[in-house]
């Protein structure tokens, strides 16, 4: 079987790395997308390549610095890919068209703004398109429950890019976790510097906020870490002020942190504590793009994770000492020429999408032997979208707010 085509859905940072007619200023200069996925077709895991966006006209401007940074650093790396609307031309529906052009039996990538998420899955599922989606996966728990029950009906895998599951120590820190006991405490940070308000100016305060942005990376991974437990109630809490002070609408908060109780399911009424902070006001020069770190205490022992300083620094003259993070994406070629970040987790993430795709295509696996694994589907992921929902309703209501979970039906109150 011919391996599947991709429609990558977003051109920006994170699928580009073209930003605002240039390179984009943080650890993604030439995007995590794209690169990944040439460089999956190059070894034969994908065919052929289309991207969607908004406004054709960024389409020359993104060819040339795919080229630029991509084709002439790795060997000519085939950066050829179809795009939608024509250059020159807007649409703000153009993804129906691109994924109506694909076969069934493609997949989708989505890196848009959340609201758009649900809209866009929902019509590639319809269609039988398998669909990576970034984290969130939806703001709406229902809008998850909903693409959940079309994903199943339709027969295809939707998977969230919650990268951080493939973290070697993160990952490892999880099946350490398994061996102490009952959960107990979770505590994480993560953060990013006040420039990405500037990357993240058309939908920061006004789409979204940060912990659907960032808490929910941790979120993920203490779901991932004690599957005998849920949620059942989340309070939030937030700083405000800079953001604003930087140009953001008035309702953008700074800094978010969510207090979660969650309950074993056993009934034997043990309760544990997840805090989980997420900000986008950090300092400029911090040394690292992203601050990111938890602390698991079980009943019978503990586990800290810092990955923000990894034991490798660079000190240049104009940019001062940064602790550097090759392990999510090592953009230096490998000894022939080639892109060598094959082992990143942030292209991992990918492959396991792709991989699993391939599987379901062929009858090799089925989707409920995917959910068996801890891997980012739809439904290993359904207690994440409900504390990030159950969070901003905590904050704009100024109340806690339970969740409500029993025979795989699911409710905020």
């Amino acid at each position: 079987m011919a391996p599947p085509a991709v429609l990558m859905v977003g051109t920006g940072e994170y699928t580009t790395g073209y930003v605002g007619g240039a390179a984009s200023t943080s650890d993604k200069k030439v995007g995590v997308v794209g690169l990944t996925l040439f460089d999956l077709r190059r070894r034969g895991k994908v065919g052929d390549l289309s991207m969607v966006g908004v406004s054709g006209s960024k389409f020359p401007g993104i060819r040339d610095h795919l080229h630029r940074n991509i084709s002439q650093v790795y060997n000519n790396l085939d950066t050829s890919f179809t795009s939608f609307p024509a250059d020159h031309t807007t649409d703000p529906e153009a993804y129906k068209a691109a994924i109506d052009a694909l076969p069934a039996g493609s997949a989708i990538t989505i890196f848009t703004p959340d609201p758009t998420h649900y809209p866009i899955a929902l019509y590639a599922i319809q269609r039988q398109i398998h669909v990576l989606i970034t984290k969130p996966a939806t703001q709406l728990l229902r809008d998850h429950l909903d693409l959940l029950a079309e994903s199943r009906k339709h027969g295809v895998l939707v998977f969230i890019e919650h990268h951080k599951r493939f973290d070697p120590a993160y990952s490892d820190a999880r099946a350490k976790a398994a061996r102490l006991g009952d959960f107990n405490y979770f505590y994480s940070y993560m953060s990013q510097p006040k420039s990405q308000l500037e990357t993240f100016k058309a939908w920061a305060g006004k789409d979204s906020d940060i912990s659907y942005y960032l808490n929910s990376h941790h979120i993920d991974i203490n779901e991932s870490m004690v599957p005998d437990y849920q949620p059942v109630k989340v309070t939030a809490s937030a700083s405000t002020g800079t953001a604003t002070e930087l140009g953001c609408v008035n309702q953008t908060e700074d800094t978010i942190t969510l207090l979660v109780e969650w309950r074993k399911k056993d009934g034997s009424g043990r309760l544990a504590t997840g805090v989980y902070t997420a900000s986008w006001t950090a300092p400029q020069k911090a040394g690292v793009h992203s601050n990111q770190y938890f602390h698991y205490m079980g009943s019978k022992g503990e586990v800290r994770v810092n990955q923000a300083k990894r034991g490798y620094d660079v000190t240049e003259d104009e940019q001062g000492l940064i602790w550097v993070n090759p392990f999510y994406m090592k953009y230096a070629p490998d000894e022939e020429g080639n892109f060598g970040g094959q082992t990143g987790y942030g292209y991992i993430s990918f492959e396991k999408f792709i991989d699993a795709v391939t599987a379901l295509n062929e009858g090799r696996v089925t989707l409920d032997q995917l959910d068996a694994r801890p891997l980012p589907t739809l439904q290993n992921t359904i207690a994440t979208t409900a504390i990030l929902h159950a969070g901003r309703v905590s904050l704009d209501e100024k109340r806690s707010v339970e969740i409500v979970s029993a025979d795989g039906q699911w409710e905020l109150k």
